[in-house]
């Protein structure tokens, strides 16, 4: 009895990821990769798939089963927890909210 394990790492899209991800849209058919901002999945360090936090399309390696990845990934996304925005948003109302508390001390 064989036990198949590999190491999956789920990360967000970095500038230098580009021609990994041009390479993986051209073996999954796909005209160009999707719309930043993604996150991506690697197994045991190679790239599989890839979702689009903007508009949620995805890609993925056609040699590998990957749709258990892929759905993977857009649990992930769910959660928002690849979303550069929500951090961005949350700061800025907290910045708000002092900027109100001190207007009401003042």
């Amino acid at each position: 009895m064989s036990t198949l394990t590999a190491s999956i790492t789920i990360r967000p899209a970095y500038a230098d990821d580009e021609p990994a991800l041009v390479r993986l849209a051209a073996l999954d058919s796909a005209v160009a990769p999707p719309p930043a901002p993604c996150v991506l999945a690697e197994v045991d360090g190679e790239l599989r798939a890839a979702l689009s936090l903007w508009d949620g399309s995805a890609i993925a390696d056609p040699f590998y089963a990957t749709a258990d990845i892929v759905s993977l990934l857009r649990a992930h996304a769910a959660t928002g927890a690849g979303a550069p925005g929500r951090r961005i948003r949350r700061a800025r109302r907290a910045r708000r909210a002092r900027r109100g508390l001190r207007l009401a001390i003042e």
